[in-house]
């Protein structure tokens, strides 16, 4: 059977209609009309489900009847708020990322016991860890709001999948991220983001064939998000499968042309493929796109350094030493140009300067091709164990 609905919103009145229909002969099994407050959506939003459950008979587990039945009460604008600061989340830019934190605090303005909007300020906190940095400035942050959120409600999985992000790519603490995000996912099997993270999570073990088991359960939660297609192609290319790294890429393109990420990824795919004036200028859209990001400048880098193109990468080098002299630059992005190079001492240099800093990066040493050229060194495997990643 298949599921249609639609919401109309009048004011601070909203209503849903939903519908049942056998999928082989179009026959209309079910319908109803649900009219609440805005106020009152979270629990309109479980009325339907238990109502959709019971037609089509599914058992409820004491679980699942407890998360349909338990929602509270929501200040409307705060709500709306939230929605906002998550749909830029999805677009993975710096000013998207910087105006997601703003809705979550206007959420927070509104309605200060508001757990969920906690959680997705961690996450925007998360990101910018992770996408723009300095780390040690918004990973602390991420943390507090994500232990701020679970303070209040401790079986929010939002909030466990945030704490978990933090552990893994602030602490290195594999273990202890593995277990948050187990947690997010029995408290909230569908939550898509919770499966998608802890893909990233195996996929830094070397767990790749449970890695890509996470992603495409993400996917099926979630079909229409382009970072959990294009994470679909960042586990082909942690396992080297270049070619279905570059279909997955190019699909999630499809969906959204202008999903930096996707380009980046797709360049890389097409650097270890050998076609490399394909990857430099996918890398090179991928830079305009995020504004010259440092390290999507220094995927760039390494595209002319593995395509012998070496004053184009020296000259890249130099604009990411300059650049790091007035904002944060990942050390890891330029050890890695320079690894290409041949300059193994010039790379652990930056590396150190990496692992200082906890740059979001380091913890991809083991995630595909990126470092071949520093591998059969030495300090390499000794920085995999400080790490706490397996060794190679």
């Amino acid at each position: 059977a298949l599921i249609e609905g639609s919401v109309l919103r009048v004011g601070n009145r909203v209503r849903i209609t939903a519908q049942l229909i056998e999928a082989a002969t179009d026959h209309h099994l079910w319908a109803e009309n649900y009219e609440r407050d805005l106020g009152d959506v979270l629990a309109l939003q479980g009325e339907v489900a238990r109502a959709i459950a019971g037609e089509i008979e599914v058992a409820l587990t004491p679980q699942e009847e407890a998360v349909l039945t338990g929602a509270r009460p929501v200040n409307p604008e705060a709500y709306e708020a939230y929605l906002k600061g998550r749909h830029f989340l999805v677009k993975r830019t710096p000013k998207a990322f910087k105006t997601s934190v703003e809705y979550f605090q206007q959420a927070i303005e509104k309605e200060p016991s508001y757990a969920l909007a906690y959680a997705g300020l961690a996450d925007a906190y998360n990101l910018l860890g992770d996408y723009l940095g300095p780390p040690k400035e918004y990973f602390p942050r991420a943390e507090a709001a994500a232990v701020r959120a679970l303070a209040m409600d401790d079986t929010l999985a939002e909030a466990h999948t945030s704490l978990g992000f933090v552990k893994n790519s602030f602490y290195w603490d594999w273990t202890g991220a593995e277990k948050e995000f187990k947690r997010a996912i029995e408290l909230k099997p569908s939550y898509a983001q919770a499966h998608h993270w802890y893909a990233f999570n195996l996929i830094m073990l070397g767990r790749l064939d449970q890695a890509m088991a996470e992603v495409r359960r993400a996917r099926e939660l979630d079909p229409l998000s382009p970072i959990i297609n294009s994470t679909i192609g960042i586990v082909y290319y942690a396992a080297r499968e270049n070619d279905q790294a570059i279909i997955a890429q190019k699909n999630t393109l499809d969906m959204e042309p202008n999903f930096s990420v996707a380009h980046y990824f797709l360049g890389l795919a097409y650097v270890e493929q050998g076609s490399m004036e394909k990857g430099i200028a996918e890398l090179q859209t991928a830079v305009d796109i995020m504004e010259r990001n440092p390290r999507l400048l220094a995927g760039l880098g390494k595209a002319y350094a593995v395509a012998g193109k070496r004053s184009a990468a020296l000259a890249t080098l130099e604009e990411l030493e300059e650049m790091a002299r007035r904002m944060y630059v990942p050390s890891i992005n330029i050890a890695e140009i320079y690894g290409d190079l041949g300059e193994n001492d010039q790379a652990f240099a930056w590396m150190e300067k990496a692992y200082e800093a906890r740059d979001w990066d380091i913890q991809t040493l083991t995630q595909g091709p990126r470092f071949d050229s520093l591998r059969g060194d030495p300090r390499f495997q000794e920085l995999l164990q400080r790490i706490g990643l397996p060794p190679e």
